[in-house]
């Protein structure tokens, strides 16, 4: 009788046991997922990502100065096969440390599957980089996302020869067409153009924008900005010379249009920039532009080298 009294007290406690850690597993399962907010409401452990995803420019002085952050990130999502040239790498991040005050600078590279698109509109771009991206502003760490695409720009027309190789739709965001890069250095035959030269004049002119340059959050010391084409500098011979580009969007339009479509501050003709390039090789001069001296002047201002 004892033995049998023990037995079921045994299998009681068993029981209460197994159904508290039933109880306690239940309760995890019915914890609500994260918020897919981008912007963390507090002690939730989330990032906080509404440091980039501000109008292009906006982050301007916090790039160039050290002020509110000392590091920078730049995190170079490709799709594979896609992942820009070694050389591009370096060559752009000296862009960069001559520009600003960054000494701690850090490009990490993300491999990425084909989304499978014929071709991409910025709003997907940035859908994209919402499912993509991982680096995020932190700290004294200021981070930036560019993405290298395996497809065109939907805003494409080759019948009238605009293709786009690059644009800027965020104050930490920049989509690089690579695909449209290649397919202009496999048809320009006997250029004197390279793979390397077109990433990095592409590379530099959009992140001339996101330093804020022309008046896209930098302001202008002398006027220099052409009234045709805004946010673009008027000064031959310059990286952000309005020459090379085209569908530029006037700050007030941006980040949203009025539709509530996301847009870009610039789209980069890429068939104007292989001439541009060209050009000034048969100049005699370096074959990638660089910033004039209005430009550099507007970013010394600006907490920039």
């Amino acid at each position: 009788m004892i033995f049998v009294m023990k037995e079921k007290t045994f299998l009681t406690l068993l029981l209460g046991f197994a159904l508290l850690l039933g109880c306690s597993s239940d309760g995890d399962n019915n914890t609500p997922p994260p918020d897919d907010n981008p912007v963390d409401g507090g002690g939730s452990g989330m990032v906080d990502r509404s440091g980039n995803l501000l109008p292009t420019g906006d982050s301007a002085n916090d790039l160039l100065s050290n002020t509110n952050f000392d590091r920078l990130l730049i995190e170079i999502g490709f799709v594979s096969g896609f992942r820009p040239s070694v050389q591009s790498a370096i060559n752009f991040e000296e862009f960069l440390r001559n520009q600003t005050f960054k000494e701690n600078i850090e490009i990490r590279f993300l491999p990425l599957d084909s989304p499978n698109e014929e071709t991409l509109t910025i709003q997907e771009i940035a859908d994209l980089e919402e499912q993509n991206r991982t680096a995020y502003n932190d700290g004294t760490t200021l981070a930036v996302y560019i993405y290298f695409a395996d497809a065109p720009a939907d805003s494409d027309n080759e019948e009238e020869d605009l293709v786009t190789v690059g644009a800027v739709y965020r104050n930490t965001s920049m989509i690089i067409y690579e695909s449209t890069i290649r397919d202009l250095i496999n048809r320009s035959n006997n250029s004197p153009v390279t793979l390397t030269d077109l990433e990095t004049a592409t590379l530099n002119h959009e992140f001339g924008h996101l330093f804020g340059l022309v008046n896209l959050g930098t302001p202008a010391i002398n006027e220099h900005e052409d009234a045709s084409a805004p946010n673009h500098c008027n000064v031959e011979g310059c990286l952000m010379r309005a020459e090379i580009q085209f569908g530029s969007v006037a700050r007030s339009m941006h980040p949203f249009s009025r539709t509530g479509v996301l847009q870009s501050a610039c789209s980069l003709d890429g068939n104007s920039l292989v001439k541009t390039l060209e050009a000034r090789t048969a100049r005699g001069l370096a074959i990638v532009p660089v910033l004039d001296g209005e430009c550099i002047l507007d970013l010394r201002n600006n907490g920039g080298r």
